[in-house]
């Protein structure tokens, strides 16, 4: 099947970043430890997340008969398997200052591994391709989402105005526009495999439908753990949807509008991700970031050797 794919053609390629972290404090928008968390939540979600994506492409990799598909999804890959390593590594800077997040990621792991991995969990009787055809919407379903935030974080000047650590806003901005960058990939591989309209469609407002929730509910979750476990508050603190709301006044996190509203663009039926944010701003981002250009230059200078 031929795939039709509205928007310009990018190639996609993973950038080898690396970040430093020793000089990260933990509460890298300082004074504001509801932001830093919430955003520190992906560092919890997308380690095991990522891998998920690129285990679950690997499985549908036969199912593609279009070479520029084909090339656009192993970009893609590439991709997530470096933004999952990257975000590991936080996860073990966050270890070295006192805040285990084990007990949390364990969850995200089970998730992952088993109620998503390659069998439908509890032995239902799904049949093979069904089950296949049904992750890769979740994931076209997730990716909604990531190039909303990688758009937001791209343009949140509120962030700037309050002095947040460099290096982690360089790691979010650089994963935010590689998100622009291949928003379209996970949803062109999902039409492409996902089978005859309307059970098409009708699955990929399924897994929006699941999707938006859970997701919802991780990240709830996950702030509310770090903020119960940072050992740099005076006392254990919880999760706060007035402090949360404050923040995105400041323009430190995203409005609950910018959010929402991407779920009925994403359900209709003449929708595509190259609607979301600006593939020019993401480029031009990348062009600046101080982890990718470094690992441009290691590139250029091994092509030198």
């Amino acid at each position: 099947m031929s795939t039709a794919r509205p928007q310009e053609h990018h190639p996609i390629a993973p950038r080898r970043v690396a970040f430093d972290w020793r000089e990260t404090p933990l509460h890298w928008i300082p004074d504001e430890p509801t932001a830093t968390h919430v955003i520190n939540v992906l560092h919890l979600l997308l380690p095991a997340g990522e891998r998920w994506f690129v285990k679950v492409f690997k499985e549908a990799l036969p199912l593609v008969r279009d070479e520029q598909l084909l090339k656009d999804v192993k970009g893609f890959m590439g991709q997530e398997a470096t933004h999952s390593v990257q975000h590991s590594y936080v996860l073990d800077h966050l270890a070295h200052q006192g805040l285990d997040t084990t007990p949390y990621t364990r969850h995200v792991d089970f998730l992952f591994e088993y109620l998503l991995g390659e069998q439908p969990p509890f032995r239902f009787p799904v049949p093979e391709r069904e089950w296949l055809r049904f992750r890769l919407a979740l994931i076209a379903a997730i990716e909604q989402f990531t190039a909303v935030l990688g758009n937001w974080v791209l343009s949140a000047e509120g962030l700037d105005r309050a002095d947040p650590d460099p290096v982690m806003l360089d790691l979010l901005r650089w994963h935010g526009a590689e998100e622009v960058e291949h928003r379209s990939v996970a949803f062109d591989m999902y039409q492409h495999t996902g089978g005859e309209e309307p059970a098409r469609h009708a699955r990929r407002v399924l897994a929006m439908a699941v999707t938006a929730p859970v997701l919802l509910y991780l990240w709830a979750w996950g702030a509310g753990y770090l903020l119960r476990h940072d050992p740099q508050l005076a006392a254990p603190s919880r999760y706060s949807l007035r402090e949360h709301n404050r923040a995105a006044r400041r323009g430190l996190l995203p409005t609950w509008r910018e959010l929402g509203s991407a779920i009925p663009r994403y359900v209709r039926r003449s929708y595509h991700p190259s609607q979301e944010g600006s593939l020019r701003a993401a480029l031009t981002y990348l062009a600046s970031s101080p982890a990718a250009r470094a690992a441009a230059g290691a590139v250029g200078r091994a092509a030198l050797q």
